[in-house]
């Protein structure tokens, strides 16, 4: 490929889109794509984000697979709301909702839950409400969110970073916050945007057309003059960072009721996160790497981070042999 040549991402039209609404009032659009009489994929993003930047991820399942996709409250599609509620233990309640209203609106059927960084935190919360932070507000589904479940894949669950103890990250959770309020939230232009993201090394390894595609799902038009702002604002985005650190300690992978398999980016490369840093846990955990990616890897390697899921799916006997072989 050229310079001058650039990949565009189209966005499918989904089949279906409904609204479920939160229990303070907000609403999350939901999304149907795919094939509807395959297997049901439920799948959502990491902070910051959108579900429909993971397209050239989540595309790879469209022929063969009944695909649910929404973005997470105050982010993408959605309205923004509360500040007050953007937080795990808000997110873990809506991911109840959002399984159980997916299952009213288009019948039953188990489900794999495909979950990237704040997704998967907050699935992991849902999934183990008995290991929540003190003070966090009950959870109130009318089942365990793992009787929906046949497995869920989380990518990257941002929980302990390799070779840092607890205090040190803890720390380093809060420059993270303290550097995400000092952002810019408002563009001139979608162009202005894309040249400010190709230069953040965070975003250096994604795939041709990434950037572009990031300010088609993550920006919105200002309502209040001419240009662009971020669909999640940097305060919003840091707020998740304080929270989540008093989630580490407290989210385990025992006794979460399905099958729970966690694909992680490359141990060697900087600040890699791991599932646990309990050894005894660890075993216990179906865990593997994609080699060459960081924390963004759907983004980075979407065609080898779809083969793993279908991989693990395979092994354990998911795959419908009428809609295809993987």
């Amino acid at each position: 490929m050229t310079p001058a040549q650039t990949v565009v991402w189209d966005i499918p039209e989904p089949h279906d889109t409904f609204d479920v609404p939160l229990d303070d009032g907000s609403v999350t659009v939901v999304r149907r794509h795919g094939n509807p009489t395959g297997p049901r994929l439920v799948m959502s993003h990491g902070t910051g984000l959108a579900i429909d930047l993971y397209v050239p991820f989540w595309s790879a399942f469209l022929q063969d697979f009944d695909v649910f996709v929404h973005d997470v409250r105050n982010h993408g599609w959605n309205d923004r709301g509360p500040l007050a509620n953007h937080s795990i233990s808000v997110f873990a309640r809506d991911h109840d909702r959002i399984l159980a209203a997916i299952e009213h609106h288009c019948g039953p059927k188990r489900v794999i839950g495909v979950y990237h960084s704040l997704a998967a935190l907050a699935a992991l919360a849902a999934l183990s409400p008995r290991n929540a932070p003190r003070n966090a507000p009950r959870k109130r589904a009318a089942r365990p969110p793992s009787a929906y479940y046949d497995a869920v894949v989380l990518f990257d669950p941002p929980l302990y970073l390799r070779g840092v103890d607890d205090d040190i990250f803890f720390g380093l959770a809060a420059l993270g916050a303290a550097k995400t309020r000092r952002k810019r939230s408002r563009f001139p232009s979608r162009a202005d945007f894309v040249g400010r993201v190709k230069r953040a090394a965070n975003f250096a390894r994604v795939a041709p057309g990434v950037h572009e595609l990031m300010a088609r799902t993550t920006l919105r038009e200002r309502a209040d003059g001419p240009g662009y702002e971020l669909c999640c604002p940097p305060e919003y985005e840091a707020q998740v960072f304080e929270d989540a650190r008093r989630w580490t300690r407290a989210l385990d992978f025992v006794g979460l009721g399905c099958p729970v398999k966690v694909i992680g980016s490359d141990p060697a490369l900087p600040q890699a996160y791991a599932p646990t840093l309990d050894p005894h846990q660890l075993a216990k955990i179906e865990f593997e790497s994609i080699p060459g990616t960081t924390h963004l890897l759907p983004l980075e390697a979407p065609g080898e981070c779809a083969a793993a899921v279908l991989a693990y799916l395979g092994r354990r006997g998911l795959l419908d042999s009428a809609h295809g072989s993987f």
